[in-house]
């Protein structure tokens, strides 16, 4: 069994931004239906998909709501850095910062994650 973390860092201004995290989402979606253990993290500008892709006009929403049980969680610095804090959280989604605000990805590798970036 393969265990990955998936981490959106894509910000939400382009195209290519909305490829990079419709990309992620369907790697999410391959590693969950081929049951390995799935992280989703949210980091850096990639907080701001969390709002974005839960409102019900998003054409991803049915693919975010797919893997939307593996989601790890945002991070808390970035979070409030990108001002996408309330839209996180209005999302039910947790704040991660086990080291220094940011999600560790040291914990991830030491419990035997690969990480991808999109």
């Amino acid at each position: 069994m393969v265990k990955v973390a998936i981490v959106v860092l894509a910000d939400t201004e382009t195209r290519e931004d909305m490829g990079r995290v419709a990309n992620a989402l369907e790697a999410v979606k391959e590693f969950k239906e081929a049951k390995d253990e799935v992280q989703l993290i949210f980091d850096g500008a990639g907080t701001k998909w969390i709002p974005k892709l839960s409102k019900q006009d998003n054409w991803l929403k049915v693919l975010f709501d797919s893997v939307k049980d593996t989601i790890a969680g945002a991070c808390g610095f970035c979070s409030i850095a990108f001002d996408a804090r309330e839209g996180v959280q209005a999302c039910g989604i947790p704040l991660l910062g086990e080291y220094d605000g940011h999600p560790s990805f040291k914990k991830l590798l030491s419990r035997g994650y690969q990480v991808i970036t999109f």
